[in-house]
């Protein structure tokens, strides 16, 4: 289980899909299962935020184009 939240977090980490992402395995010997589910759980709430951010302001500048507000 835990062997498998490391590899969910690793790939909230990537920016591009292509990227390998590796995670001292000494660093992550310190966290027990409760906080790497943990530090998921934030990644996943900032990933979303950071999308919903993005697409509020890609629908803004989509918004400003159709008008010629740029």
């Amino acid at each position: 289980m835990k062997q498998q939240i490391i590899e969910n977090i690793k790939e909230l980490i990537k920016i591009n899909p292509e990227e390998t992402i590796e995670i001292n395995p000494k660093y992550l010997e310190y966290f027990d299962e409760e906080e790497l589910l943990d530090i998921q759980k934030k990644l996943e709430t900032r990933k979303n935020d950071i999308s919903k951010i993005s697409n509020n302001y890609l629908d803004e500048i989509y918004q400003k184009t159709k008008k010629d507000e740029i």
